[in-house]
């Protein structure tokens, strides 16, 4: 295995692509009105993003195969900061949502290169504990997007969130060219992305993971989408939005705590994402039945536990089968999940409040986990060949 870069330094890279969309988040409603379109329009700039995203990790996985880990995530994170900096300036909503798209391209490197290091440097073991290092990261990320979201909106407007967002960018962008080390294999096997695609679209065990990962997310996402408009509905501010994200970062700092301390003793990975899964279908019905109060809340404290408990497991075990086409393979997966993520929020946001559709996505999670099993051996040596 390789040596791998600084672990501070993964977890500030993975946790980028959630702080840059939560941070946006709070300003949807004045995004809204100063472009003149309907609450149901802006929100669609969130699925535009991770729709484009999802292209974004198939391109920066493969490249990064291709020209290396280190010089895919210097070009993903410029391409982000050309974008968010063009976007401060528009004054075309059509303009802004390409900016959107460009955004998501480049920051998409900044998951799925990450993730491809972690996997290039680490055995099975260590990897689990790595991305449950990366789960209390990323867990902190939604406070630190919806704090400064809220701050940047109540004084500067969405421009002055773009402004942050470029800025960001370049911080990440020379950390990265001065302290990310190369961790690419000097042996990398390359097979065609057609061929790779193929016998990844057979796989069952990947279909289920995929679709868990995009069911995670578009519960969680779904407050970022429509938690602001239910905000406004209940008269508060945009800041006040922000400060939600405490009650957010408690949950799933608690669940990817929980989720640490049991992988330490060997717990099984499938017995905590069938938890995980448990918490996320409570907390939907309390979301849904609560969403007239701020109440809504506390359930929500139970999806984002259940966040924290399962993406680090489905993530950590997902590509055990592909370690040899690790970038390529992680590109395709990430395809998978962010065009159902995509999906699920283009469905979400046809309305500005919680319903059951997300309801229906955690019961769907909760049979899927119940299902998902590790590969066989021999299973794991057909999709090695």
């Amino acid at each position: 295995m390789n040596t791998p870069p600084a672990m501070w330094l993964m977890v500030v890279l993975i946790m980028f692509p959630q702080i840059v969309e939560t941070i946006y988040s709070p300003a949807l409603p004045e995004l809204a009105s100063g472009f003149g379109v309907s609450l149901s329009v802006a929100s669609q700039t969130l699925s535009v993003y991770f729709t484009a995203f999802a292209a974004g990790v198939v391109f920066w996985g493969i490249m990064s195969d291709r020209i290396g880990r280190r010089k895919a995530m210097l070009a993903g994170l410029t391409v982000y900061g050309a974008a968010a900096l063009t976007a401060m300036h528009t004054q075309q909503f059509e303009f802004l949502l390409l900016c959107r798209v460009l955004s998501a391209f480049g920051a998409a490197a900044g998951s799925v290169v990450t993730q491809t290091m972690l996997r290039d440097s680490c055995d099975r073991a260590a990897l689990a504990k790595a991305f449950s290092y990366v789960g209390i990261g990323v867990s902190v990320s939604p406070v630190i997007g919806l704090l400064a979201g809220g701050v940047l909106t109540e004084y500067g407007g969405y421009p002055a969130v773009f402004a942050a967002l470029s800025l960001l960018a370049g911080i990440l962008w020379l950390l990265c060219l001065l302290g990310l080390t190369e961790t690419r294999p000097d042996v990398v096997i390359r097979p065609s992305v057609l061929t790779l695609g193929k016998r990844m679209a057979v796989d069952a065990h990947l279909w289920r993971h995929a679709t868990l990962v995009a069911g995670f997310n578009v519960l969680l996402f779904s407050f970022y989408l429509q938690g602001p408009f239910v905000f406004a509905r209940l008269g508060y501010s945009p800041q006040v939005f922000g400060y939600s994200g405490v009650v957010l970062a408690i949950g799933t700092v608690s669940g990817s705590l929980i989720n640490k301390q049991w992988c330490y003793q060997g717990r099984s990975q499938r017995m905590l994402v069938q938890l995980a899964s448990g918490f996320a279908l409570a907390g939907a019905v309390g979301v849904v039945l609560l969403q007239d109060s701020l109440w809504f809340l506390l359930p929500m404290l139970l999806i984002v536990v259940g966040y924290g408990m399962g993406i680090p497991n489905i993530l950590s075990q997902s590509l055990q089968a592909y370690q040899a086409q690790a970038g390529s393979a992680g590109a395709l997966f990430g395809l998978q999940y962010y065009l159902l993520i995509g999906v699920g929020l283009s469905v979400a946001g046809m309305t500005p409040e919680f319903s059951g559709f997300q309801v229906i996505i955690a019961a769907l999670m909760v049979l899927l986990s119940v299902s998902v099993k590790a590969p066989s051996m021999a299973a794991e040596q057909r999709l090695r060949r």
